[in-house]
């Protein structure tokens, strides 16, 4: 426990003041990152959500994510999974979701490009978390300004990620999004 206690004592940065906020945690190469972001979570005391597969959702482990701040997301169906979020934040007051882009826990030649979709269509900002395990620190970042071409966005986010070490090295993927998309909001 003096692990845990150590390192929530070593936490970076705030929450910031906003009422909505696509929270972009990278990066993700272990089930771990997970956990330590849910302590972490706790630790701030600020109420983020976050999507698991539907499947996970049964009695009594559904009711126990859901207390966590897990949302349902069945992948199968990802054409409408981008406009059920935005409409999610379009029906809160308050709404904090924290994405993992990278979509996965191995190494991925690009990132998945729903939680830019959603920042674009939702108009609301991007805030940047992280857990950087060689100095053993989770922490809050910085929050990109609106209005930021996808260009300008992918460089703040590529710069800013750049010092912090995955859990798995070789898992982490660089931070591109494939070459054929395109974002008209």
């Amino acid at each position: 426990m003096s692990t845990l206690a150590n390192r929530l004592e070593e936490t970076v940065g705030e929450v910031p003041a906003l009422g909505k906020a696509v929270f972009v945690a990278a990066p993700h190469t272990s089930n771990w990152d997970g956990i330590w972001l849910l302590v972490y979570k706790d630790a701030l005391r600020v109420d983020v959500r976050f999507l698991a597969k539907h499947t996970l959702f049964w009695w009594p482990l559904g009711t126990l994510l859901r207390a966590l701040g897990a949302m349902p997301i069945d992948r199968s169906v990802a054409r409408n999974t981008v406009q059920q979020l935005v409409d999610t934040f379009a029906a809160e007051d308050h709404l904090f979701l924290a994405l993992a882009p990278d979509g996965t826990r191995r190494w991925q030649p690009y990132w998945k490009t729903g939680f830019y979709q959603i920042v674009k269509s939702a108009n609301v900002p991007i805030v940047l978390v992280f857990i950087d395990y060689k100095n053993k620190k989770p922490g809050v970042g910085i929050t990109l300004p609106k209005g930021g071409t996808m260009e300008q966005d992918m460089a703040l986010i590529r710069e800013f990620y750049a010092p912090f070490t995955a859990a798995v090295l070789k898992r982490k993927g660089p931070i591109e999004f494939p070459p054929e998309r395109e974002f008209h909001k």
